[in-house]
């Protein structure tokens, strides 16, 4: 800790729909007693990664704290990989996949006490097409389901389980997909086409047992079939992958082509339907701060 002497805060203000100046007070506070600098960033939206790259440019930060799910975090790993500060997370995001997996703490003081220890790992970055991918993308129902989610007014994992059933029912399953990894071609069809940089969504399902965030591979995951019960396991943490159910694929890079355009979704942001996806590892990319158990 007596290495840290500056420290970025950047702070989604909108993410949970929660209020964050209590967070931010109990950092304040704590950061103050330690004579440490700390400079806050609100985000707007908008030209975030510029402003937030301005101030990398303009300190000297030790360490940057963000507050927020996954999709703020993805943020900061397209702009960290470019800069070896360490991240030190404070999950407060609807869905916090990498905090989860990352075995981030519940609690304020346990995250505050991560995030300014020396205990840190470089994690993988995966590229997509144009974008960057630090926890899990795919294809299919899921991604689909997100949409809906995003639409709806509950937030949380009764909004996503009161989603599940209609877009079950609506959604155009079995989709074809064409990968293109390891030296070979091989066509599939199911109703979820997962690439897996870590073990577990944000919901708690493990889809990538095997996964590991810093060893150079992601896994393509293919779930030929799912039904309202298989969706609802997605809410649990015992959702184990019967080969009858989902077919793995490890591999350190693919190209994944779809018969027709299917919905896409990365780190819990959906994308928009899509008929092409090249993936490669990008190695240790991004610095993160954990607790010594993960």
């Amino acid at each position: 800790m007596n290495t840290i002497r500056e420290i970025l805060f950047v702070i989604n203000p909108k993410a949970g729909n929660t209020d964050k100046e209590e967070l931010l007070g109990f950092v304040e506070q704590f950061i103050k007693s330690q004579d440490i600098r700390l400079v806050t960033y609100k985000t707007v939206g908008k030209y975030d990664d510029h402003a937030i790259t301005v101030l990398i440019k303009q300190h000297s930060f030790d360490r940057i704290f963000v507050a927020g799910g996954d999709g703020t975090i993805q943020m900061m790993a397209g702009i960290l990989m470019d800069y070896n500060i360490p991240l030190g997370i404070f999950p407060e995001g609807s869905a916090n996949g990498l905090a989860l997996n990352l075995n981030i703490p519940n609690t304020t003081e346990e995250q505050l006490k991560v995030a300014l220890s020396e205990n840190i790992i470089n994690l993988d970055v995966l590229r997509m097409n144009d974008d960057i991918c630090i926890h899990i993308a795919d294809f299919g129902v899921n991604a689909e389901l997100i949409k809906n989610f995003e639409e709806g007014s509950i937030r949380g994992k009764i909004g996503y389980a009161l989603k599940s059933i209609p877009t079950l029912l609506n959604t155009d399953y079995p989709f074809t997909f064409e990968i293109k990894a390891n030296g070979m071609t091989q066509t599939k069809e199911g109703a979820v086409l997962a690439i897996a940089n870590a073990m577990k969504y944000g919901t708690g399902a493990t889809v990538n047992p095997d996964g590991k965030m810093d060893d150079g591979f992601f896994e393509i995951i293919i779930f030929k079939n799912l039904n309202i019960i298989d969706i609802i396991k997605t809410l649990t943490e015992n959702n184990n992958l019967d080969p009858d159910f989902a077919e793995v694929i490890s591999t350190n890079n693919a190209e994944i082509i779809c018969k027709s355009p299917v919905p896409f979704q990365v780190d819990g942001e959906y994308m928009g339907e899509i008929t092409k996806l090249d993936i490669t590892v990008l190695k240790k990319k991004i610095a993160v701060a954990v607790p010594e158990s993960a």
